[in-house]
């Protein structure tokens, strides 16, 4: 079954991991261009804020709703708050993620097993949520990967383990919703380079200095617009940002000289300063999360 998507003016659109970076730029993107828009985070005080900036816009209509991804029954409700809210859902975007530095040898299994609970199980859970309510009458499922989906970083070993998890998730979705359901829902693989967010100084950091990715970084505009461009044209997958092509496609076709690379970013993960938050929002929420950009210019999500 063909699948049409509607025009973003006419789309219902949840957003995990809305407080900040890619997904507060996509949920502002959107707004701007009429949609009504669902945020979702674990930081509530953060997104009243934005709601009644996008609100006050009088371009979208935005609500809030405080989810933690890693919780199937939270992210249930978040999906029905939509529904009750606007009548039904036209596009979801799993986006949330967090991020952890250090080497594999070095981080507790605590630590990797949360961020495996958000990075890997909030997609589970955001796409098992979502669609039921998607194959009622169309629509987009809208997943975060990255380039590291594929190829790999040195002191984000497990942040990439991750991200690789998602994408064998979204791409077997894909293929038992698509093709052998042909149901009327387009499932997408947004796979970004490192861009410019706070991901470094949310993460949970083991080095002994404050985290960062190396340049370049893209703007998180880029990937919004990669986003809800998804969001309306049917698209299996999508990297964004230059570095990303190069990256996935030295680990396809070079895979040697693509570890020997990625050994050499192992120095450029950090700044010359000692660290501000090692534990980071691994754990918690952040309500100083509501920002696009992070402080350094440099870093982000990768």
């Amino acid at each position: 079954m063909s699948t049409s998507l509607k025009p973003l003016k006419q789309q219902v659109i949840v957003i995990t991991g809305a407080s900040s970076g890619i997904g507060l730029e996509t949920a502002r993107m959107a707004a701007k261009k009429g949609a009504k828009v669902v945020l979702a985070a674990r930081s509530e005080n953060a997104l009243q804020e934005i709601v009644r900036e996008l609100n006050a816009s009088g371009e979208g209509e935005a609500i809030a709703v405080g989810c933690e991804v890693a919780d199937r029954s939270q992210v249930e409700r978040l999906a029905q708050a939509a529904v009750s809210r606007f009548g039904h859902i036209d596009t979801w975007i799993n986006n949330a993620g967090q991020g952890l530095y250090g080497r594999l040898d070095e981080v507790s299994e605590a630590d990797s097993r949360r961020l495996f609970d958000i990075n890997f199980w909030g997609v589970v859970n955001g796409s098992l949520a979502a669609l039921p309510h998607l194959k009622k009458n169309g629509g987009a499922l809208i997943n975060l990967g990255s380039e590291v989906s594929e190829a790999v970083v040195p002191l984000l070993g497990m942040y990439a383990a991750s991200k690789h998890a998602v994408k064998g998730f979204t791409d077997a979705l894909r293929v038992e919703v698509e093709n052998v359901d042909k149901a009327p829902v387009s499932i997408t693989l947004i796979q970004p380079t490192a861009v410019d967010t706070p991901f470094p100084q949310h993460a949970r950091n083991y080095q002994d200095k404050e985290p960062k990715l190396p340049t370049p970084t893209i703007d998180p505009k880029d990937v919004a617009t990669a986003i809800l461009k998804a969001a309306v044209k049917p698209t299996r997958s999508k990297k964004v940002g230059t570095m990303s092509v190069v990256n996935t496609s030295l680990a396809k076709y070079a895979p040697s000289l693509g570890d020997k690379m990625a050994a050499m970013q192992k120095e450029r993960q950090h700044y010359e300063e000692s660290p501000r938050n090692p534990l980071g929002v691994l754990n918690q929420s952040s309500e100083a999360a509501h920002l696009v950009g992070q402080s350094h210019g440099t870093g982000g999500k990768t």
